[in-house]
Order: structure tokens, then C-alpha cells, then sequence
């Protein structure tokens, strides 16, 4: 049995984005992947019944290879009960409910240490509904999906003039300018763009749209958005951990997202981090190569942050 960490992309989106539709193209897409789904209630997502084969329990078995499982139970004991079947599966996807703020699942990823040392979070994917978007904007949910997302679908698309689309398109990327997004419609996207993206990596991002953290800040005129930060020099370890203590208890309720890769003092390899609200995780990473410049590279997004506070608690990080 593989005791590699599972991959894990949650899946978001508001009620009647088109989610279901995305879920079902994943259990039944040709990948390559053996893959697992955990699913609020599998009566409400409406899967096709064609695919169970044994309905008898709350894994289900699927005729085209897949496992499905519904949340009526806890999500921790539910991922334990599915690394009892390691074998039978290579990556899994979890769904949210449509009205559901996505953190508490998120944070699942951190806060149990047997899920973390067995699961890696690969990626956020929130799908929107570019038609009637527009009628959710008061609603901190789907605000909330958008600004947790690695990946966003801007989904039926052929529903939107393109004026509208390329509205809605820079008002989402205002929300979070870290997210790769596309323009789909029934929710049509390559299986490569959304299951085994390793979205938590920075230099990816850089890759997708290379001059999206020489700014400082994204200014916009919501409270939510994003705060990016490019700094040289050597982090001091025991200020950093000082530091971001006390940021995620002071302002952890607003911060929904935060990752970065940094320079250690006195350390051969990159440290990567990434938070949500109160709950962080930081590791070792591959060596800083050498032609690499290394620096360091913080992205926060929530609501109501200081730009400028950010970046001054954080050049007192440095040595």
C-alpha cells in the first residue's frame, strides 16, 4: 500500500453553479486517476444512479472504478474509514453544499495530524454562475468560495455577453488574484486544469501570470481582496513565528487564505507555508536552486487587510 499523501481538491460553488455537473464529469472522465468523492448528501447531489454499484453503506462502490461517500458523518472519521481502501484510490475530491462557507472543510487539512501526515490539499476549485452571480454579491458565502478558490470556473458562459463576462472576470480577480480562472460552459474544463494541479505552490501562480505580485497590494472597492508581498533577504525563524502568531489572533477570522514561499536564515531549502483563518502550516521544501534569487513571496487573501501593516510586520521578520 502507497503511503504517499492523497491529493485532495474540495469543490465549491453556489447553488446551482454548476457543481453537481462538474462532479459528475470527474467520476466519469477517462483520467487515469482512481478517484474517491465525498459528497454532502448523495441523494441531493444527484449523481447519476448508473454508476453505483453498492449502495449498502456509506462508501459507495461506482461501476467505472470510483468510490463515493456521503458526509452524514463526521469528514475526519469519514477520510479514515477511506484510507482503510489506500489501494483503491489515488486522489480524492470532497463537495461542499452550496451555501456552505468552504474554510471548515479546508481546515480540516490542518488541524487533524493523522489527515495531514495521510492527505495533501491540491486545490480549491470554486465554480460561479456568471448569470446569476450578480444576485449572490450580498451573500459572504459565495464571496467566501470565490476568495478560498486555487482554481475558478466562470461558468455558463454562453448564458453572458462578453462584456459582462470580462466585467464579472476582473471583479473576481479584484476577490482573488492568486486563483487561475477559467470561462467554461457545463462546467467543461480539462481534467489537468482541476485534479492534480498542486495549486499550494506560489511559483505555478508566477508561471500562469508572472507580474501578479510586483504589486504590493490589489486595491479594489470590497472589503475582500488580496495583499501580496515580495520582499529579498533572510527570514528570522523565532520573529516569524512571534509575528504570525499574533496576526492569526488578531486578525485570523478575516485572513481565508494566505501561502508564501521564504528564505530561512541559515537554511538550504525553501520554507513554504499556507494558512486558513487561525490555522497554519509550514515545511521544508526542495532546495533553493543555484541560479535561484532567494527571496521571499507572501500572498494574503480576506477581507478589510492593511497592505501596509502586512508588509511592515513582516520586514520585522527579517534579520
Amino acid at each position: 500500500m502507497s503511503t504517499n499523501p492523497i491529493p485532495v481538491t474540495v469543490l465549491t460553488g453556489y447553488l446551482g453553479a454548476g457543481k453537481t455537473t462538474l462532479l459528475n464529469r470527474i467520476l466519469t472522465h477517462e483520467h487515469g486517476r482512481k478517484v474517491a468523492v465525498i459528497v454532502n448528501e448523495f441523494g441531493e447531489v444527484g449523481i447519476d444512479h448508473q454508476l453505483v454499484v453498492n449502495t449498502d453503506e456509506e462508501i459507495f462502490e461506482m461501476n467505472n472504478g470510483c468510490i463515493c461517500c456521503t458526509v452524514r458523518g463526521d469528514l475526519i472519521r469519514m477520510i479514515d474509514n477511506l484510507m482503510k481502501r489506500r489501494d483503491r484510490f489515488d486522489h480524492l475530491v470532497i463537495e461542499t453544499t452550496g451555501l456552505a462557507d468552504p474554510a471548515p472543510v479546508i481546515q480540516t487539512f490542518f488541524m487533524d495530524d493523522a489527515v495531514k501526515e495521510k492527505t495533501m490539499l491540491d486545490a480549491v476549485v470554486t465554480v460561479v454562475d456568471a448569470k446569476h452571480i450578480a444576485q449572490h454579491w450580498d451573500a459572504d458565502e459565495a464571496l467566501e468560495q470565490i476568495a478560498f478558490a486555487d482554481v475558478i470556473l466562470l461558468n455558463k458562459q454562453d448564458l453572458v455577453s462578453e462584456a459582462e463576462m470580462a466585467a464579472l472576470e476582473q471583479r473576481i480577480r479584484g476577490l482573488n488574484a492568486l486563483a487561475k480562472v477559467y470561462r467554461t460552459q457545463n462546467s467543461e474544463l480539462p481534467m489537468e486544469a482541476l485534479l492534480g494541479v498542486k495549486a499550494f505552490d506560489l511559483a505555478r501562480a508566477l508561471a500562469v501570470d508572472p507580474g501578479f505580485l510586483e504589486e504590493e497590494a490589489h486595491e479594489h472597492d470590497e472589503t475582500v481582496g488580496t495583499v501580496a508581498i515580495v520582499v529579498p533577504g533572510a527570514v528570522d525563524g523565532g520573529k516569524l513565528e512571534t509575528w504570525m502568531k499574533g496576526l492569526l489572533q488578531t486578525q485570523g477570522p478575516d485572513i481565508f487564505r494566505m501561502k508564501g514561499i521564504l528564505n530561512l536564515a541559515g537554511e538550504e531549502a525553501r520554507f513554504v507555508f499556507q494558512g486558513v483563518h487561525m490555522m497554519f502550516d509550514g515545511k521544508r521544501d526542495r532546495p533553493w536552486g543555484e541560479d535561484e534569487v532567494r527571496g521571499n513571496q507572501l500572498v494574503f487573501i480576506g477581507r478589510n487587510l492593511d497592505g501596509a501593516a502586512l508588509k511592515a510586520g513582516f520586514l520585522g521578520c527579517l534579520r
